[in-house]
């Protein structure tokens, strides 16, 4: 555990302007303008007809510097994170300018909020004084954060410069797995005994310049920081002062554990309305805290990780990388849909014969595929976002089963009918015109019963081999809507138009 002990100090008072949720967007539209009003200023000087080399750098140098000066202007009054949206915006040349028009003080905490494969570009371009600047000015946790992505000798200069306490502290948060509470925990907490009054206890905060961001309550631990609970700050201002802390303190409180699943700590937050949990080591002892600004980073990462998942990229990708390095993150699915889709169109093959006496049902089959596969979309949407929030499990997963069954043959039979009748009225001049009818009809349920059952077992066998369970499902769906819609509606005609 670590106390923060803050030396006595006045406290500010400044008040602190709100914040526009659009500004990062309107500073970026700045920062491109003046990116490219520099371009142009650079190609007119050197189209430029005067053979005066020294008057066009002169010229270029002193614009180039008031652009410069307006950029850093721009940036300096910029959040972190609004510079962190700006540089993953930017190609990597532009990029680059704006990194290092930043202040050096703010390179931790700007590293800290980039996407990581805008990090690995940004580490690219500093040399080692500079990132070991950039890493000291963090906490321990942010340290571990950033620590796979540093090398390992500006790791272990920053870890030089570190307290004993503090060097504890980053060897704890790195040993941690990375989808573990330990990994995306804050050392920085206050502390209280539980046989002192709330007046003691409000002299001891005072002390403090400031709390530790999201701090929402202290933590009630005995001479051994074993955590006994916890003291709301609403309690601690609404009780008379001569209250005893162990009379008003909270005993029955959340706690997690260092190796506990960080996606399942997010889910109590959201569940209970937390702030901030304790986590205690296997003893009991009070180590550190969750807080929910990284409970809203995890939350956002598995949500961006799941939508990468679902299009078949294989890695978060920076928007401006390499055309090859791009091309490469999206090969894997590709290759898979490639081989799918020849799969599909052998399915075909195998029905020329058919197709070949009954034109419409090449027109027809889009219909039969396309309506399956969104229906098993919905499933498998449905079932991965359950399986996500822990809502399945083996108590109610048959029942689960049973009941999108149940709705697919719903709306097979509904969707199915109204197809089976648009199909008869399409070719009712033509001789097949009723068997076409029936043959969609049928296509259509069995097909969409075909997509829940893929829609459902896919995401349960991922999940019963310790995968994702949204990774490649809707691929998966695809070519199994596709090619098993294919045959079923073929097949069909060829038992009904022999």
């Amino acid at each position: 555990m670590s106390e923060v002990d803050t030396p006595v100090g006045e406290q500010a008072a400044a008040a602190v302007p709100a914040r526009d949720p659009e500004e990062a967007q309107r500073a970026l539209v700045r920062v491109q303008a003046l990116l490219e009003k520099q371009r142009r200023v650079e190609s007119l000087v050197h189209r430029e007809a005067t053979p005066a080399e020294e008057k066009k750098a002169l010229v270029e140098s002193l614009v180039h510097r008031q652009h410069l000066t307006e950029l850093k202007t721009i940036l300096d009054r910029l959040h972190p994170a609004d510079i962190a949206y700006i540089l993953e915006a930017l190609p990597r040349d532009d990029r680059l300018v704006v990194w290092d028009s930043v202040k050096a003080e703010r390179d931790g905490e700007i590293l800290l909020e980039v996407s990581d494969a805008v990090r690995e570009t940004l580490i690219a371009s500093m040399d080692r004084e500079e990132l070991v600047d950039a890493v000291e000015t963090l906490e321990a946790d942010e340290i571990a954060a950033l620590a796979d992505d540093l090398p390992a000798d500006v790791v272990e200069e920053v870890k030089q410069g570190l307290t004993t306490e503090e060097r504890a502290q980053l060897r704890a948060a790195m040993s941690y797995p990375e989808d573990s509470v330990g990994a995306r925990m804050d050392f920085e907490m206050v502390s209280i005994r539980d046989d002192v009054t709330l007046e003691v206890v409000l002299r001891y905060l005072r002390r403090f310049d400031a709390l530790p961001d999201h701090t929402d309550q202290v933590f009630v631990v005995d001479r051994d920081d074993m955590l006994k609970g916890s003291l709301p700050l609403d309690r601690l201002l609404i009780n008379e002062p001569d209250t005893k802390v162990a009379d008003v303190m909270k005993a029955d409180i959340l706690t997690l554990a260092p190796l506990d699943d960080v996606s399942e700590a997010a889910q109590a937050f959201e569940r209970y309305d937390l702030v901030s949990a304790p986590v205690v080591d296997a003893n009991g002892r009070l180590i550190g805290r969750l807080t929910v600004d990284e409970v809203v980073d995890v939350i956002r990462e598995e949500s961006e990780e799941r939508d990468l998942a679902n299009a078949g990229l294989r890695e978060e990708e920076d928007l401006f990388s390499s055309v090859w390095k791009s091309a490469k993150n999206r090969w894997m699915w590709l290759a898979i849909n490639m081989g799918t889709a020849f799969f599909a169109s052998r399915v075909i093959g195998a029905f020329e014969g058919t197709i070949e006496r009954v034109v419409a049902l090449a027109a027809l089959m889009p219909i039969v595929a396309g309506i399956a596969g969104n229906s098993g979309n919905q499933t498998l949407t449905l079932l991965v976002r359950s399986l996500a929030l822990g809502q399945v499990t083996g108590a109610n997963a048959r029942r689960l089963i049973y009941k999108e069954i149940g709705v697919a043959v719903a709306n097979g039979v509904v969707w199915g009918g109204l197809a089976g009748v648009f199909a008869y009225l399409l070719y009712q001049d033509s001789p097949q015109g009723v068997q076409l009818g029936v043959v969609m009809f049928l296509a259509m349920v069995l097909n969409m019963l075909v997509g829940a059952l893929v829609g459902l077992a896919v995401p349960l066998a991922l999940r019963a081999l310790g995968r994702d369970p949204a990774i490649g499902g809707s691929v998966l769906l695809t070519f199994t809507t596709d090619s098993g819609g294919f045959f079923i509606f073929l097949g069909l005609a060829t038992l009904f138009f022999r």
